[in-house]
């Protein structure tokens, strides 16, 4: 399988917003690049939303990220002791500041691996 993504991802453990058609979704991050982040579905419907909105905090920040993004894949993670539905998120719309703190965050943590 090669590797489409441009950008380095990092790890990133935190809970998020995830609005769907306006209504907030808890969902959880595993990664994040200055390109996107990588989700969890925890408690939301099925649905076939592509455009969503997203609302977090990076570790060691007090500032609250908003973020708008189109869903590029969804899988099911192998392995799993439940169904674990993911899904990539790419970022359509960010502020300059908020990306450039995930820009930050990003380099922080790529250093030395």
């Amino acid at each position: 399988m090669s590797d489409k993504r441009k950008s380095a991802r990092v790890p990133l453990d935190v809970y998020l917003n995830k609005y769907m058609g306006g209504v907030p979704y808890m969902a959880r991050a595993s990664d994040i690049s200055q390109e996107g982040v990588s989700l969890a579905r925890l408690l939301e419907p099925e649905q076939e939303a592509r455009r969503v909105g997203l609302q977090f905090q990076l570790p060691g920040s007090e500032e609250v990220i908003y973020a708008e993004g189109e869903v590029v894949r969804e899988w099911v993670e192998a392995g799993s002791p439940r169904r674990n539905e993911r899904s990539g998120v790419r970022f359509t719309l960010l502020t300059q500041r908020h990306r450039q703190l995930i820009d930050d965050y990003v380099t922080r943590n790529t250093q030395g691996h």
